[in-house]
C-alpha cells in the first residue's frame, strides 16, 4: 500500500467525529462496541467493531467514557487493542459527511483522548494493521505503543477536506519532530511498522503471536512498581515545564511519607546485604579449601 492510502473509503477516519448511536455495553458482552478484561492489576480494552475495522463512532466514544470513569476511580495499567487484526482504521466516512459546525467544536474525540492520556496509571497500545486518522490520534493517546509488521500509522484526513483535530495537529510533533509530523499531517504520509519505530511511534515491533505475550509482559514490568510511584511519575512527566521542579518535589515528598516506600527500601537492602554475606561465605569457603 503506498504512503496515504487507505484501507477503504467508507472506514477511513478523521479527527472529532461521533455518531448518534447510543452508548455500548462494556462488560464481557461479545455485542457491545469495546470488550473488556479485568483483572486486579490491569484492564484490557478491545475495540470491537470489525465489521468497520473498529471505526471510532460515539457509541464507542462514549462506551470508552465509561471505562476512563472506572479506571479513573481504580486505578490500573490498560492495554487497548483492537480486534479483526486492525487497531482502528478511523471513522465511518458516511457519519463525517453529515457533521457540522457544532459537533467538531464539541470535540468528541479530543476529549476522549485526552482523557485516556490522562488516565492515572499508563496505557499499553497494541497497534496491529491499520491505525489511521482517529485511531492514529487514539493510539498517540497511548503512553506505550507495541506493533506489527502489519502496522500503518497515518492521518489522511486534508485528503478528505478536514483536518486531524482530536490531538495529532499537536501531540504528533511532540512523538517525533517537526519534520516527521508535517510529513504526515500535511503530505499524508504513511508510516509503516518499521519507520514507525525508528522515529518512536512504536516502542517495539514483535510477530502478531506475540503482540499480546508483548503487551502483557509490559503490564507485568509496570505492575511490579509501586503503583503510587508510578501514578506521580506519570502525573509529573506530563506536567508542564513551568511546573517543575515544585512538581516532582512535592511527589517526592508524598511517596517518602508512604509504607509501601519504607518496605521496598527494606526489601532491597536486606537482598543487597543477603549479597554480601552469601559473597563473604563464598569466598572463606574457597580459602578453606
Amino acid at each position: 500500500m503506498s504512503e496515504g492510502s487507505r484501507p477503504e473509503d467508507d472506514t477511513t477516519s478523521a479527527g472529532d467525529a461521533g455518531s448518534t448511536a447510543s452508548a455500548g455495553e462494556t462488560g464481557a458482552g461479545t455485542d457491545g462496541p469495546l470488550l473488556i478484561e479485568r483483572r486486579p492489576d490491569r484492564m484490557i480494552i478491545r475495540l470491537n467493531r470489525p465489521e468497520v475495522r473498529n471505526a471510532i463512532d460515539l457509541t464507542m466514544v462514549e462506551a470508552l467514557h465509561e471505562v476512563c470513569a472506572e479506571l479513573e476511580a481504580q486505578p490500573k495499567v490498560a492495554i487497548l487493542t483492537g480486534t479483526g487484526g486492525t487497531f482502528a482504521a478511523g471513522a465511518d466516512i458516511g457519519q463525517l459527511r453529515e457533521r457540522r459546525r457544532d459537533d467538531a467544536l464539541a470535540g468528541i474525540n479530543s476529549k476522549i483522548f485526552s482523557r485516556i492520556l490522562d488516565l492515572p496509571m499508563p496505557v499499553i497500545g497494541l497497534i496491529e494493521g491499520y491505525a489511521l486518522g482517529g485511531g492514529a490520534e487514539l493510539a498517540f493517546a497511548c503512553d506505550f505503543r507495541i506493533g506489527t509488521p502489519s502496522t500503518k500509522i497515518g492521518n489522511p484526513e486534508p485528503g478528505l477536506g478536514i483536518l486531524a483535530a482530536a490531538g495529532a495537529a499537536w501531540r504528533l510533533r511532540e512523538l517525533v519532530g517537526e519534520p516527521r509530523a508535517k510529513e504526515i499531517l500535511l503530505a499524508g504520509r504513511t508510516v509503516n511498522a518499521d519507520e514507525a519505530r525508528s522515529i518512536g511511534l512504536l516502542n517495539d515491533v514483535v510477530d502478531p503471536e506475540d503482540l499480546e505475550a508483548a503487551g502483557e509482559a509490559l503490564a507485568d514490568r509496570i505492575a511490579s512498581f509501586a503503583p503510587l510511584a508510578v501514578r506521580l511519575t506519570k502525573s509529573a512527566f506530563h506536567a508542564p515545564r513551568e511546573a517543575h521542579p515544585l512538581i516532582d518535589n512535592v511527589a517526592q515528598a508524598v511517596l517518602f511519607e508512604t509504607d509501601e516506600k519504607f518496605a521496598r527500601m527494606d526489601a532491597f537492602l536486606a537482598r543487597r546485604e543477603a549479597k554480601r554475606h552469601a559473597k563473604t561465605q563464598a569466598k572463606r569457603e574457597t580459602g578453606e579449601q
